[in-house]
């Protein structure tokens, strides 16, 4: 493949990192935009990771000039600039909004004024858009839910239930197709970011690609965000000697995806014209309960800690969710 200069934005993050890595070690000419957020990296702190090959700014993506800036020359776009946080977005609504939303509309505007510039533009997605995830009735076939209602959790009756015939459903594995059911504000953004740059791409014949990642762990995760994924937050309280809490019955399964997949999904998106102008679930097609997790983390730390297991639960919390 021919040498490309190539932008990632949010490039000093967990994932953006190892994207760039892996683009550097290609021989592409990489540039990273980020504005270094305290709450991932600490204050004034630029990662001892960020790959020295690659020209950096720091810079805001809501900010026009410095997206102009850092545009300049550019054939190939990776947006995965975000502020991520389920339980914050809902309490830091302008936020995530900003960064997410307004970050994403003027990276796009940068872009269309130099179309004929850009060859593509990957854009990061997130399974949190689906809310939960597909499942099967025997008597009803295929049903996607809703949230499960208030009543039924104040029960512990964790698994979610048919709507029509109240039956226990079964989760398999999500398609693409699923119809979209975001339960938080982080997650609308993240759907306004994939459909944001999927609508502008096609309308202006720029390939464009979305990829939906699941459950991401690796490397680099901050462990001091206590907003990250639940690997690091599990981590963290093990390596501090403390038992990682769990809401319900520790039975929810997720799709667990190494940094290092999601860096050859991006790289796919790429290299490949069929994955223009889709959006594509980036995942194992393995469920992993929490608890399960939970018990592989404390063995491959060494310690010898059971999770706690709390019996709560969490508003909008979902119960499944793996990719097809």
């Amino acid at each position: 493949m021919e040498k490309l200069n190539v932008l990632v934005t949010g490039g000093a993050g967990f994932i953006g990192s190892h994207l760039v890595d892996e683009l550097v070690a290609r021989g592409h000419r990489v540039r990273v935009l980020d504005d270094l957020v305290t709450q991932v990296h600490g204050e004034g702190a630029s990662p001892v990771y960020v790959n020295p090959t690659a020209e950096f700014i720091r810079g805001d993506v809501c900010n026009r000039r410095v997206v102009d800036t850092a545009l300049n020359g550019i054939d190939v776009v990776f947006h995965e600039a975000a502020e991520v946080g389920v339980g914050q977005s809902m309490y830091e609504i302008h936020r995530y909004v900003r960064a997410n939303d307004l970050g994403t509309a003027v990276i796009l505007e940068a872009i269309l004024a130099r179309q004929k510039q850009i060859k593509k533009l990957v854009v990061a997605s997130s399974m949190s858009i689906y809310g939960e995830g597909a499942y099967r009735c025997a008597k009803c076939g295929d049903v996607y839910p809703q949230l499960r209602p208030s009543s039924q959790l104040l029960e512990r009756r964790w698994e979610v239930e048919c709507p029509t015939c109240n039956e226990v459903l079964t989760p398999v594995p999500t398609k693409e197709t699923k119809p979209l059911f975001p339960t938080s504000v982080y997650a609308v953004t993240k759907q306004d970011q994939e459909q944001f740059c999927l609508v502008v791409g096609r309308s202006y014949g720029i390939p464009t690609v979305a990829l939906r990642y699941f459950n991401v762990y690796g490397t680099r995760q901050a462990l001091s965000n206590p907003y990250t994924g639940v690997c690091a937050i599990f981590s963290a309280r093990l390596l501090n000697g403390n038992s990682p809490m769990i809401f319900e019955d520790g039975e929810q399964s997720r799709d667990f995806v190494h940094v290092s997949d999601i860096v050859q999904a991006n790289l796919l998106a790429l290299e490949s014209d069929r994955a223009n102008y889709e959006a594509i679930n980036v995942g194992t097609g393995v469920a992993t309960s929490v608890s399960e997790v939970s018990r592989l983390l404390a063995g491959g730390l060494g310690q010898n800690i059971q999770p706690e297991i709390v019996g709560k639960y969490r508003e909008g919390d979902i119960r499944h969710c793996v990719a097809d």
